[in-house]
């Protein structure tokens, strides 16, 4: 019954914020990561080359059970359809636990690109579900990736944002603002706190 309260109640907060989500998903687009330069980018290139794959990461059938229900349920004021959710829950936790990041952060940076949406392109060119920039396909010779599928854009995602996290010593907020293209400013960060505290939370974070 908790549950199904919490669901109505925000299927009706979702409703009633759509054009301040899309006003928020414009302004990301706005400020999309821009290309990195030099030793950065050259480092990013080969750490995806080294780390881009998909496995499946659930080893406990009923902690699978338990968490797959419980995140469906937050997710669905997002993706209406639960088949999609449970899909889209299973490819989220291979790609972030498979990057050492929790799955609950990862929806919270889904949320602030994109609101799930998988078709999602911001001003600058940054696609889908985690609004990766597609010139990461040909730096690392796999142009034939897709980023509007769902797996190959939470994999380059997570392993983008892993990168960051270990080149910033896992300091997340300094990875975070990294990952947006916003070095220095707690806008982003913040951002990601907000939507994890208010939908995602399941633990502690070291924020």
């Amino acid at each position: 019954m908790l549950w199904t309260s919490c669901a109505r109640s925000w299927r009706a907060d979702a409703r009633r914020l759509a054009p301040a989500l899309l006003l928020l998903v414009l302004a990301a687009g706005a400020a999309a990561t821009p290309l990195p330069e030099g030793e950065e980018r050259s480092a990013l290139r080969a750490f995806l080359e080294r780390t881009i794959t998909e496995s499946d990461s659930f080893t406990d059938r009923y902690a699978a059970e338990v968490w797959l229900v419980d995140m469906s349920t937050r997710l669905a004021p997002f993706l209406r359809d639960p088949a999609e959710r449970l899909a889209l829950l299973r490819q989220l936790h291979a790609a972030a636990t498979g990057s050492g990041l929790a799955p609950e952060l990862v929806l919270a940076v889904i949320e602030v690109e994109s609101a799930f949406d998988r078709f999602a392109v911001s001003s600058a060119g940054a696609q889908g579900l985690m609004q990766v920039m597609p010139f990461w396909r040909a730096e690392i010779g796999r142009q034939d990736d897709n980023l509007t599928h769902n797996g190959t854009n939470l994999t380059y995602g997570c392993r983008i944002l892993q990168f960051y996290l270990e080149r910033e010593n896992g300091n997340l907020r300094r990875a975070l603002a990294a990952y947006n293209g916003s070095s220095g400013s707690r806008r982003y960060p913040d951002r990601v706190e907000s939507a994890w505290r208010r939908h995602w939370r399941t633990g502690p974070l070291p924020w």
